[in-house]
């Protein structure tokens, strides 16, 4: 049997047997100068929406963190920052000799650039200020930078090998 012969059969059917299917995108049909029906284009992006739907990933992540954490393993969080403050900076930068706008751009460009690899800490080595004409500046420019930084997180005092008072240490986030 061809395809002529089965469009053959298909008009001997009555059409009231044949099943009608209507969608929305049928009702704004119009008819072309064929007399056809013509549905309208709808944009791929729509088409794709409506059939999967829109899942927000870092709400499932975050359930997921939920879940590990309800299921006896509460301690995760704390269990993590201990470590990350326990270990050794993954970067250094020394700011000795800068003034507070050299120091900002700097911190600006370590930052940017340990964040895009991945780091979790980081250290910032500022000096404690004793050769400074006046008041200690690269200290607080280092506190201030942080406090505004999106991608800093916990941060404290270096350990003594690693300039103590004159140095500074960020978890990244």
């Amino acid at each position: 049997m061809n395809f002529g012969d089965i469009l053959d059969e298909w008009e001997k059917i009555p059409a009231s047997a044949k099943v009608k299917k209507t969608t929305a995108l049928q009702d704004e049909s119009t008819e072309n100068a064929y007399g056809q029906k013509e549905l309208p284009h709808a944009n791929p992006m729509d088409v794709w929406m409506r059939r999967y739907g829109i899942q927000d990933k870092d709400a499932l992540l975050e359930k997921e963190r939920e879940q590990e954490n309800s299921s006896g393993n509460k301690n995760y969080n704390a269990e993590r920052r201990k470590k990350l403050r326990a270990m050794k900076p993954e970067a250094v930068i020394d700011l000795h000799g800068l003034n507070r706008e050299e120091a900002w751009i700097k911190l600006d460009v370590f930052f940017a650039d340990s964040v895009r690899q991945g780091l979790s800490k980081i250290l910032i080595v500022h000096g404690k200020g004793n050769h400074s004409d006046e008041n200690p500046v690269l200290g607080k420019t280092v506190r201030e930078f942080i406090e505004k930084n999106p991608h800093a997180g916990e941060s404290g005092t270096g350990a003594k090998e690693q300039g103590a008072a004159g140095s500074t240490w960020v978890i990244l986030k």
